[in-house]
């Protein structure tokens, strides 16, 4: 089967073409190592969340083997507590660029290890990698704070820092669910599990005073709701809330206010995030908008400086381009990327309580 024929289910009118989903699909495995290892673009760093996004970007269009050396570049070089650093040099774990350890970076391996077993059937796989993701869950819960929020790093010299980010955590929460999707297949249960990624979703839906404040990034408007923790109405209102102020119409969403700056990452996952709440057509239309962003080579650009008609910066990145295809897996209908970001099927954890 041609690469093509693998991303026929990929076609969105009006955003991609299978052709063109193949040569985006291409363009990110242009930027894999040989190991495996998928850096930001060759020559500069890589950091696992952006990583196993990639991965899971080529799961939805069908190259597993290259998905599965991504999530095997992670086992040989997770820390013997669970973590990973936060930045190595172009893939290269002896040379850590950042040897700080960030807990949604970390628990990120949960969500994409789920992704790959529902998207092949590979039991040996999901067997091999769970210690994995035993050991990665571990490490984030030994931040996780009385109020259930998760500190967001700990630092190279051990120093936990107890501040939590927002988007952070409801990425986190997305991967506690995903990691508790994973015990049940091991036949390992995992109440602490529970316990807390209840503590941790209560905390995000009604204690924002527990998170350092970032509301000028449009990534902790939209991640509640991408994350899972926000469903339904209360989801729908908070997108509603500040659409006019990160959502430049036929040019994508800011990453931060009030810089005239659209990005394609940002883009993608406000997309994913309307997908998963039944607004699709309203996705559609902003992954029609970035467009603009798209390379000759399938790639995208980061961002975009409207005020400037320049892209910026000047690099071609392998997780915008990953989180596009998310994006259109989802609204394509591709049930393992459905199933990981729509979460209906995922277990909730235990909500209490105790940190109200």
């Amino acid at each position: 089967m041609t690469r093509q024929e693998r991303t026929e289910g990929l076609a969105l009118p009006g955003v991609l073409t299978a052709a063109e989903a193949a040569a985006t699909t291409a363009g990110i495995l242009s930027l894999q190592r040989e190991d495996g290892a998928i850096p930001w673009f060759r020559g500069h760093h890589l950091d696992p969340w952006d990583h196993v996004e990639a991965a899971m970007a080529l799961d939805s269009a069908g190259e597993h083997e290259r998905a599965a050396a991504a999530y095997g570049w992670l086992a040989r070089h997770q820390n013997p507590d669970g973590s990973w650093y936060a930045a190595y040099a172009d893939g290269d774990a002896a040379r850590p660029t950042d040897a700080g350890k960030e807990t949604n970076f970390c628990a990120y391996v949960a969500v994409g290890v789920l992704h790959h077993y529902l998207a092949t059937g590979d039991d040996g796989f999901r067997q091999r990698m769970w210690p994995v993701v035993f050991a990665a869950v571990e490490f984030v819960l030994g931040l996780q704070q009385e109020g259930g929020q998760i500190g967001w790093r700990r630092e190279a010299d051990g120093t936990p820092v107890p501040e939590a980010l927002l988007t952070g955590c409801s990425s986190v929460y997305q991967a506690l669910r995903c990691a508790l999707a994973l015990a049940e297949l091991a036949g390992d249960p995992q109440p602490d599990w529970e316990l807390a990624a209840g503590r941790l979703g209560h905390a995000i839906r009604h204690h924002p005073e527990r998170f350092l404040d970032k509301s000028a990034y449009s990534m902790d408007w939209y991640y509640p709701v991408l994350g899972g923790a926000l469903r339904g109405r209360a989801a729908r209102e908070r997108l509603a809330a500040r659409w006019d102020e990160f959502v430049v119409p036929g040019r994508g969403v800011r990453c931060v206010l009030p810089r005239p700056w659209v990005t394609g990452g940002e883009s993608a996952e406000l997309a994913l995030a309307l997908w998963t709440v039944g607004l699709a057509p309203r996705a559609v239309e902003v992954l029609r908008w970035i467009g603009h962003l798209r390379a000759d080579n399938g790639l995208y650009w980061t961002g975009y400086v409207t005020a400037d008609d320049a892209f910026w910066p000047v690099e071609l990145t392998s997780w915008t381009a990953g989180s596009v295809l998310l994006a259109v897996a989802a609204l394509t209908g591709h049930g393992p990327t459905q199933a990981v970001f729509g979460g209906d099927t995922l277990p909730k954890g235990l909500e209490t309580d105790c940190c109200a």
